[in-house]
């Protein structure tokens, strides 16, 4: 489905386009029409399933950095933990964030700048994705994260993260 902001581009990328076909490309006053280019923006698409477990860690670090970029940890980021991730990985995170004193999802303060979800492997009732964080500093040094998520099959739940 395309939006709104979608549409507007290529409307206005094709009424650039249709004023420039006829303009004179040479001080001269000589009017030379050439073909239009056209080029059109693309937005890359996203889909997902909710009963794909690799979907499911894509969609919960989608959610879980949009909400610690816009409000910070909260309830809503807590509701999130309490939905995608099994209550012994919500007790383990907890632990660890006490002694680490970081977000135990993203293993580190802060909130990334862009997130990216990959199949790694799956066998005996588990799933492993990769998880790619990219973080940008004050200096505008990048550098990335990676993780190494289990969920379970049968639940489709987050049942461990650790680095990869």
């Amino acid at each position: 489905m395309a939006t709104a902001r979608a549409l507007s581009r290529v409307a206005i990328v094709g009424a650039v386009a249709a004023l420039g076909a006829s303009a004179p490309v040479t001080a001269s006053g000589v009017r030379a029409d050439t073909p239009a280019t056209v080029t059109t923006v693309t937005d890359q698409a996203r889909s997902g399933s909710p009963a794909s477990v690799v979907d499911r860690v894509a969609d919960f670090y989608g959610a879980y950095i949009d909400v610690l970029y816009d409000s910070g940890r909260g309830r809503l980021a807590d509701s999130l933990r309490g939905h995608y991730l099994t209550p012994k990985l919500r007790s383990s995170l907890a632990r660890w964030e006490a002694a680490h004193h970081k977000d135990g999802v993203l293993r580190a303060k802060g909130v990334p700048i862009s997130w990216q979800v990959v199949y790694n492997d799956s066998g005996m009732g588990h799933c492993w994705t990769r998880v790619t964080l990219t973080w940008q500093d004050a200096g505008k040094h990048v550098h990335r994260t990676r993780l190494m998520v289990q969920s379970d099959l049968a639940t489709r739940l987050i049942s461990g993260i650790k680095p990869a």
